[in-house]
């Protein structure tokens, strides 16, 4: 698996794993939604103070960006569409 792959898995099962949505992330983090959209699609490399604006959003450390999913891992689900409820 490439790194910027890897990268990008993991910013998404990061957020989702903290049930934030990307335009929460992108406001934690200080960047733009569509930035954090493209992140997650592989479709941007993020710089180093990104990867940390993203990782103190995150509440984790930078090298959690770069692990490598277990053989046969599932690639993160996202979250439910829509509003969640009492918000």
């Amino acid at each position: 698996m490439k790194a910027q792959a890897v990268v990008a898995r993991n910013i998404r099962r990061l957020r989702v794993g903290r049930r934030l949505s990307q335009e929460a992330l992108a406001v934690d983090a200080g960047i733009d939604r569509t930035y954090v959209s493209r992140l997650e699609r592989g479709r941007e490399n993020p710089t180093v103070a990104v990867l940390e604006k993203l990782a103190i959003a995150l509440d984790s450390e930078i090298s959690e960006f770069f692990k490598m999913p277990l053989r046969g891992e599932a690639a993160p689900r996202p979250l439910p569409a829509g509003r969640r409820p009492g918000k």
